[in-house]
């Protein structure tokens, strides 16, 4: 039988925001804590996860646990990203644009942990609107998994590469 740690793909976690919520109830407030963690293989496979305890590891690691029951896979041009897209979600959005070789992650908080989770070394962002954590966070998800690269459109359009890049 084989060893079930050498199946699984290793997962890079990063903690983005840790909020603490209260509920008001008869007796006073219970404190509780949320954790928006991102997960990411490196490799362009990205998923994100909100969990909520009354302790902050347990938050994290049910954090975790729900980033990786919903990984998405995004389309990736070498290091950066194979066009312009805008992300939205709610009033989160988040523009993101492809970068040359060399220049590095340009993003900032909740985008910038995404990107590095994603395996995406070349990119330029800024984040428009809205800076809550987690809508920005699923606006860049979004952004990410609606790019299409060039042999999915050639796929689609029953055309060879070559003839969609000119």
């Amino acid at each position: 039988m084989a060893n079930i740690e050498t199946q699984a793909p290793e997962f890079v976690e990063k903690v983005v925001a840790i909020n603490r919520v209260s509920k008001t109830v008869k007796g006073g407030r219970v404190m509780k804590f949320a954790a928006l963690v991102v997960v990411g293989d490196g490799n362009g496979t990205v998923g994100f996860g909100l969990g909520k305890s009354g302790e902050v590891p347990d938050a994290i690691r049910k954090g975790i646990e729900d980033a990786k029951k919903n990984l998405k896979k995004i389309a990736l041009k070498g290091t950066t990203i194979p066009h312009e897209i805008i992300g939205e979600f709610g009033a989160g959005r988040v523009l993101m644009k492809p970068a040359a070789p060399g220049t590095g992650v340009i993003a900032g908080g909740p985008v910038r942990a995404v990107i590095e989770v994603a395996g995406i070394k070349d990119i330029r962002t800024k984040s428009l609107r809205s800076n809550n954590p987690c809508n920005v966070v699923r606006a860049t998800i979004n952004g990410l998994t609606s790019c299409v690269s060039a042999k999915e459109v050639a796929a689609k359009r029953g055309k060879t590469v070559k003839e969609i890049l000119g």
